[in-house]
């Protein structure tokens, strides 16, 4: 049997997705349950889209459950005490400038599960974060993306 694979994350992280599987269970679950119940009370199973919508739901459901359950059980969190700013690294926030084309950006290293672009929020185990990981202030990476490749030079590390 494969090893499990650690998913590296935040406190943060790992709250959000502990609440996701507690709402899962806790009450998703239980509307889902109550559906059936009453898609059942409609009649001929067979031919009840009710039914057959509610069970499906079920088992999107319980796939999540599961999903998610594996997350948190394979979970190596990063403490807020043992994040340290000297370099990257996972609970860190980088701004650094794309010397390509002048801007600044300035994103979280996060775990991959906890990724969110739009947020402001990168993984570590995307193109940029894995180029960026273990560098200081000054340092200038290089960061193949599908597009070629960025240089990127590390202004401010903080948390």
């Amino acid at each position: 049997m494969a090893e499990e694979k650690r998913n590296v994350m935040t406190e943060e992280g790992l709250r959000k997705l502990q609440e996701q599987y507690d709402y899962l269970i806790n009450v998703k679950r239980k509307e889902i349950i109550n559906a059936i119940e009453v898609a059942r009370g409609f009649g001929d199973l067979s031919e009840n889209a009710e039914y057959t919508e509610a069970r499906n739901d079920q088992a999107k459901n319980e796939a999540e459950i599961t999903r998610l359950k594996s997350i948190i059980d394979n979970a190596v969190v990063v403490s807020e005490s043992e994040i340290n700013t000297d370099s990257v690294s996972v609970g860190t926030t980088v701004k650094y400038l794309n010397v390509n084309t002048g801007k600044e950006s300035e994103y979280g290293i996060v775990g991959a599960d906890e990724a969110d672009p739009l947020k402001g929020l990168i993984s570590n185990e995307s193109p940029i974060g894995m180029a960026l990981l273990g560098h200081k202030v000054g340092d200038t990476v290089e960061a193949e993306i599908p597009k070629g490749f960025l240089t990127l030079r590390i202004l401010d590390i903080h948390r």
